[in-house]
């Protein structure tokens, strides 16, 4: 069994590029549609925002690592081992003898006809995450040697919403993770807007967390929700501080507005939707990936397109991402191109991709992780010139003019 307050394995090699903080949890999912009551059988999965994201970037990647609580238990072991086989440091991650791993049970709606049938199309989650080991992360983890060796190396910071609406503990550590400003690390936040999490807490304290990131990402239908606007013109000016503010219109597109007010909007990719689960961090992934690697604002906007896509076209929280020259062809393709594209469950297609060898439109088979032909782990993008933005600091932009340009 675990000591008390044991912490998870260390992963050799150089330290990670990104850490992400914040919970994650056991998921029930349901064998069939309908209301839970209905429900014969239940299948075991982990999800939470932060360790998808770190999932998804070390799929990219990007050495990544995650810091978090999970109680000494077998939840909190599957999800550790499960993180971990994604590529994800969890050197840092307690184990907490006394308080449980959380957990939620997906309801999928159906058409039983029962009264309490969520309906098609749509789905319920129910938390059981009150009191759970990640509730009493607290800035104690600064103090932590692993933690702090982590953080003091990184060159980008994830952070969420959801982390503040868990507890004051929580709270504070956020706040404490936000003051810690260093010009060569990239902090991003995610609002991740969940309204039940809010329901015995203030969510006053939001606003000033956002405001005080480098990065700010938005889900249009959260920040309609939780500030009365989805404009992101509007957006920028409740939150003038970040270098970049990324407002996800779902299946539409995409704006990246800078502190200048310069913007660019990149279309979504047609999409033949499996699951909508985890598609949020999969874009999120894919974006800071880009950012990590230098990429103008478009490409990192695409990129991000492309790693929801393939979240949406497959089952669970985490995909693979297509061979590396398709990725390129999609980021350099032009705006009809890119427009004509497809993803489905069986691959890629549009006229951006070739078919003679060079640019293979099959996505692989979900087996993990896509590792190099000899089995290594994939290399770190090549460091970009470019030091990651602060706050006082506007990240590259697009910077040779281009025809292919979506409406701003």
């Amino acid at each position: 069994m675990p000591r008390q307050d044991a912490q998870g394995p260390a992963r050799p090699g150089p330290p990670p590029t990104a850490v992400c903080v914040g919970e994650s949890m056991a998921v029930l999912l349901p064998d069939r549609p309908g209301p839970l009551e209905a429900v014969e059988n239940f299948r075991l999965a982990v999800g939470g925002a932060e360790s998808n994201v770190a999932g998804a970037l070390a799929a990219l990647g990007v050495r990544t690592a995650w810091i978090s609580r999970v109680g000494d238990d077998g939840f909190g072991r599957r999800l550790l081992a499960e993180v971990a086989a994604r590529g994800v440091d969890v050197s840092a991650v307690t184990v907490d003898p006394h308080r449980p791993t959380g957990l939620y049970f997906k309801e999928v709606g159906g058409t039983t006809g029962h009264p309490h049938d969520p309906g098609p199309g749509r789905s319920r989650l129910h938390y059981h995450r009150r009191g759970s080991a990640a509730a009493a992360l607290s800035p104690a983890v600064l103090a932590d040697p692993g933690a702090a060796a982590l953080l003091s190396g990184a060159r980008l910071l994830h952070l969420s919403g959801i982390t503040a609406a868990l507890s004051d503990d929580c709270l504070a550590l956020l706040r404490a993770l936000l003051a810690q400003r260093r010009p060569d690390r990239l902090v991003s936040f995610d609002l991740n807007w969940r309204p039940a999490l809010w329901r015995d807490r203030d969510p006053a304290v939001l606003p000033p967390l956002l405001d005080a990131a480098d990065l700010l990402l938005l889900g249009a239908d959260e920040a309609q929700a939780a500030f009365g606007t989805d404009d992101p013109a509007a957006l920028r000016r409740r939150f003038p501080s970040p270098a970049t503010l990324v407002v996800k219109d779902a299946a539409r597109h995409v704006t990246a507005v800078e502190r200048d007010g310069r913007a660019v909007t990149e279309p979504a990719l047609a999409v033949e939707v499996v699951e909508a689960t985890g598609a949020g961090d999969a874009f999120a992934a894919g974006y800071l990936a880009g950012t990590l690697r230098g990429l103008d604002q478009r490409r990192r906007l695409r990129l991000g397109h492309l790693s929801a896509a393939c979240a949406l076209t497959a089952h669970g929280d985490q995909a693979e991402l297509p061979p590396a020259a398709v990725v390129a062809a999609l980021l350099d393709a032009s705006a009809a191109h890119w427009a004509a594209t497809r993803v489905t469950p069986d691959g890629i297609t549009g006229p951006a991709l070739r078919t003679d060898g060079m640019h293979p439109v099959d996505r692989p088979p979900p087996t993990g992780r896509t590792r190099p032909a000899d089995g290594t782990r994939p290399a770190d993008p090549p460091p970009s010139t470019d030091r990651p933005p602060s706050r006082d600091r506007t990240p590259p932009s697009d910077h040779t003019p281009s025809t292919d340009r979506a409406p701003r």
